[in-house]
């Protein structure tokens, strides 16, 4: 049986990293693939273009109803759970001929493939003390690669095979990766004793009694939302002059991000020796670095490639630093701090989603690099606000 801080071996953490991209992709692997999908099935581009929609709001429904779960039941449980349901997805959506069947099955893509949430906290609880950050770096790196590499290989399945195979090889995936969870994953005893309600209530309390959950999530999410309004609006950008290219070169672009995933696994041996709030500033200035790159070569291969690797680099020194301290605040409660975490952060990505969106239609490139900015400014300074406030509030309970 595991103990926290006890350890776990490097052969465990990377099955986990690899799971965690496999898993992750399931939610991307519409997006090349929408047009495709349209002409087979007769439907409109409408009914079609809610499959990302109905899998983002499926996924934003799994982060604060599945994670927790980790601390009320067994972890290897709610994973295998989770994983069967995905099989049934997917092998749905390979079926599926009518809207409704397709935008149900999306739904509950996005619903349960929030697994890799499971594995860090997991990773943070029973690793030793030395080696948290570290390891949990190598999941977030799997998990980041999946959802980078996701759209590459769906677009290229698709086109030699047609969509419905992608969607029959990630059922297939699936199956196996539920068999590997079945054989590798220890089953170890859970942290909270209570009802789901109750645990769904002790949210709350959690965030009264560690208020600096809500400054790490919030920043992060600044930030989030600051790194998602350059992939909202850079394939409007592609298409115009002196680029016309298509998804194919958009999807390359984001193969540059790898490289910045790679680092989120090197990126957590420095934050114990240099502390979050240092590494959180280092990723907010390269997020303003890549925008104030990408704003003035926006009209070249070379700035937009240095931009998108910069801005994944600081995103993974933000997101790491801050995820990893957020858990350690309550290590009994793990998944359901990540669970404050990942509502935030997903909360943060919308808005950034949006407001690039609505800034690109007003005023183009100029404007969604002017909010990329904003954002990253907006997650630098919400630190000293907050920390500001959080001194006072002890003050005031010190005082009572």
């Amino acid at each position: 049986m595991l103990r926290p801080n006890q350890g776990l071996p490097m052969w465990l953490i990377l099955t986990l990293s690899v799971l965690a991209g496999i898993s992750v992709a399931n939610i991307y692997y519409c997006q090349p693939l929408l047009n495709q999908i349209s002409e087979d099935t007769g439907l409109s581009t409408f009914e079609v273009n809610l499959m990302p929609v109905f899998t983002q709001i499926g996924y934003a429904l799994g982060l604060l109803l599945i994670i927790p779960l980790g601390d009320l039941y067994s972890r290897r449980k709610t994973i295998l759970a989770s994983f069967s349901a995905v099989v049934l997805a997917l092998a749905t959506i390979y079926m599926a001929q009518s809207a409704p069947l397709l935008l149900g099955a999306s739904f509950v893509t996005g619903f349960c493939s929030v697994s890799p949430q499971i594995f860090i906290p997991f990773v943070l609880l029973y690793a030793k003390p030395e080696q948290k950050e570290r390891k949990a770096g190598i999941v977030l790196s799997g998990l980041l690669v999946g959802i980078l590499a996701s759209r590459v290989v769906s677009g290229y399945v698709g086109h030699e095979m047609g969509w419905r195979s992608m969607y029959l090889i990630a059922a297939l995936t699936m199956t196996v990766a539920a068999m590997v969870i079945l054989r590798i994953f220890p089953n170890v005893e859970s942290t909270y004793k209570g009802t789901f309600a109750s645990l769904m209530k002790s949210i709350r309390h959690l965030i009264v009694a560690h208020p600096r959950s809500m400054l790490y999530s919030i920043r992060s999410a600044f930030a989030f939302g600051s790194m998602l309004g350059l992939w909202a609006c850079l394939a409007f950008r592609m298409k115009e002059a002196p680029f016309f290219a298509d998804s194919d070169t958009v999807g390359m672009l984001a193969l540059c991000g790898v490289a910045g995933a790679l680092t989120a696994s090197n990126v957590g041996k420095y934050i114990p020796r240099y502390g979050v709030d240092r590494i959180n500033n280092l990723g907010a200035v390269l997020i303003l670095l890549s925008w104030v790159i990408m704003g003035l070569w926006d009209d070249t291969y070379a700035g937009l490639i240095v931009g998108v690797i910069i801005i994944d680099i600081g995103m993974q020194c933000i997101q790491l630093s801050n995820q990893s301290a957020t858990m350690r605040l309550c290590p009994e409660a793990t998944s359901r701090m990540n669970t404050i975490y990942m509502v935030t952060y997903f909360i943060g990505g919308s808005i950034g989603t949006f407001m690039a969106g609505t800034m690109w239609s007003l005023f183009g490139w100029n404007g969604t690099v002017a909010t990329g900015i904003v954002l990253a400014l907006c997650s630098m300074l919400v630190t000293h606000g907050m920390i500001i406030t959080i001194k006072i509030l002890n003050n005031d309970r010190e005082k009572i």
